[in-house]
């Protein structure tokens, strides 16, 4: 508990986290849809402001066209227009001038009107007001510009670079070629030079303060002369272009937008105000996100109530069961059917130890009983062994060489036996022991005994528990050979498969039933303890092989009545498996 992070703790850093990021998207999106709300409703007003004051213009210059077309017919003027050099005098310049004034007095906004001929002499109203560039008047580049208009009206400024107001003021010009309606021959060129006032009075009955009116080439015309810094040369006729410019510190919306088909350019500088914010759709992700928090802490607690707490409830009983040395059931009220089912596990855990305790007890006791009964019909060894030297030497001494081998015999398998208190030992040594019996007993049976050994080098140092194959050949004598009352044969075999030893005994005695192999197999503890049994030997035999192996499946017995028994065992490698 103190070295990891617990449950509840998680569980709490992941529903924090979750209500973080909830947050933290709520307060991203909000900006978003504010910035883009704010942006977008700016743009839209913006647009709108500069396409109306685009269009008025439109409408004011084409009024001034339809003027033009006015000034055109003036007689004075078409009279001076077509009236040979020769002929021209002053008193004709006047009358066309005059001519002209008389239709401008019906309309504001005209500065001033120049009509040159072909030969470039010229009528103008307002002339002392401009200077003029003769060297530039007299070449022909300003007027291809109008000359491919073929009579329509060709807006340009300052008309067109032939005179300028010499006060610096610009002026908005609408040229175009004068044809002779009769003769549609080419007679001169018209030039009507608008005020910029117009614009300015335009802005002031439309109470816009935030615009700039220019040329095309960056000449200021009307509106706030501030805006004229952010200039561009390049906006498109049609489109109307957004960018951010910084004023005192904070974002403004500059707006740029082009008059059709004139070289008059329209900036619009405006601020992002609380305009266009949907608050109503904020509202909603204001609740919604009340609503999250809410429930994430209600989501807390049920966490806490209902997990966290129940399970630490859960430990604490198991620990105090830990702690009072003994293994219990545990009883912890649990509000969930999960938890509950932990409960159940635990307790059903706590009777299967309890099972296997009580087993692993019982199957020492069986082992100590078997090696109790081994022990018990058996002669003192430590006794028997002294008494038989003192008898071998008494043997010897009276010239009995048979007696004495015998006894010596004896001897060595009792001291085989005793293997110095050891529970283990090595194969080979279990084979010295076999042999020593089987020579005991061909002094009592003569030839009637055989034995042979098949036995794998790698096997002979393979630890075995001591005392397995001495009563097994027991067995084969008693039960197996001698009720068959001829002779037979003992063949013991050993082989090492998978870190396993096969170790086999077979006699060609009177065999067994498989309802007797049946029955040493299944016979459980308490039964063969509580009565005498003929096979007690080899029953006691299984079970010592089976605690040693940890395992019941140890063992394979196959007979043929009347002709051999083969009993198996497979004992591991003790020693390397609990390496």
């Amino acid at each position: 508990m103190n070295n990891k992070k617990t449950l509840s703790s998680k569980i709490k850093k992941l529903i924090f986290g979750i209500v973080l990021i909830i947050i933290t998207s709520f307060l991203t999106a909000t900006y978003i849809i504010i910035s883009k709300e704010r942006r977008d409703y700016a743009q839209s007003d913006s647009e709108n402001v500069v396409r109306t004051l685009s269009n008025n213009i439109s409408s004011d210059m084409e009024k001034y066209i339809s003027m033009s077309r006015l000034v055109m017919t003036e007689d004075n003027l078409v009279t001076f227009l077509r009236s040979p050099s020769i002929n021209v005098d002053i008193g004709m310049i006047n009358d066309a001038r005059y001519g002209i004034m008389n239709i401008l007095n019906v309309t504001e906004g005209v500065d001033s009107v120049m009509v040159f001929r072909e030969d470039m002499i010229m009528v103008a109203t307002n002339r002392f007001a401009y200077d003029y560039n003769i060297d530039y008047m007299n070449g022909e580049s300003w007027k291809q510009d109008i000359y491919r208009g073929v009579g329509a009206a060709i807006v340009s400024l300052d008309s067109n670079n032939v005179a300028k107001r010499n006060d610096g003021k610009a002026v908005v010009t609408i040229g175009r070629a004068i044809y002779d309606i009769d003769s549609q021959q080419r007679t001169g060129i018209l030039m009507m030079n608008i005020s910029t006032s117009v614009f300015e009075r335009m802005l002031s009955r439309l109470g816009y303060e935030n615009i700039c009116i220019i040329g095309e080439d960056g000449t200021y015309l009307a509106g706030n002369k501030d805006y004229i810094k952010y200039y561009d040369q390049n906006i498109q006729e049609k489109d109307v272009q957004y960018d951010e410019v910084i004023i005192n510190g904070k974002k403004n919306l500059l707006t740029k937008c082009k008059v059709y088909n004139m070289p008059i350019m329209i900036m619009r500088v405006s601020a992002y105000g609380t305009a266009g914010i949907p608050f109503r759709m904020l509202y909603v992700l204001l609740f919604l996100l009340i609503v999250v928090i809410i429930i994430s802490i209600y989501a807390i607690i049920f966490v806490r109530d209902n997990i966290t707490r129940p399970i630490f409830e859960l430990s604490g009983s198991m620990e105090e069961n830990k702690k009072s040395g003994g293994l219990k059931k545990i009883n912890v009220p649990v509000p969930v059917s999960e938890l509950n089912m932990l409960e159940d596990d635990y307790n059903s855990m706590i009777d299967h130890v309890n099972i296997l305790f009580e087993q692993l007890v019982e199957k020492e006791k069986t082992l100590q009983r078997a090696e109790m009964r081994v022990l018990q019909e058996q002669i003192k060894p430590h006794f028997l062994y002294n008494s038989i030297g003192t008898i071998g030497y008494m043997a010897l001494d009276a010239g009995a060489d048979n007696v004495h081998a015998a006894l010596e015999t004896l001897g060595s398998f009792y001291r085989n036996f005793l293997s110095k208190g050891d529970r283990v030992i090595p194969l080979s040594k279990e084979i010295c022991i076999v042999k020593d019996y089987l020579s005991l007993q061909r002094l009592r049976y003569g030839d009637i005994l055989q034995d042979e050994y098949e036995l794998s080098d790698n096997s002979l140092d393979f630890m075995v528990p001591k005392l397995i194959l001495q009563p097994l050949v027991e067995n084969c004598i008693y039960h197996g050979i001698r009720p068959k009352g001829e002779k037979g044969r003992i063949k013991i075999t050993s082989k090492i498969e998978s870190n396993e030893l096969y170790l086999s005994v077979l006699d060609t005695g009177v065999g067994m039933r498989h309802d007797e192999i049946d029955r040493i197999l299944l016979t459980k503890m308490k039964d063969m303890h509580n009565k005498e049994s003929e096979s007690f030997g080899l029953w006691g035999t299984i079970e010592r092989i089976r605690y040693y192996a940890g395992r019941d499946d140890v063992v394979n017995i196959k007979s043929e009545v009347g002709e051999y028994t083969i009993i198996e065992f497979i004992i591991p490698d003790v020693s390397a498996i609990r390496g």
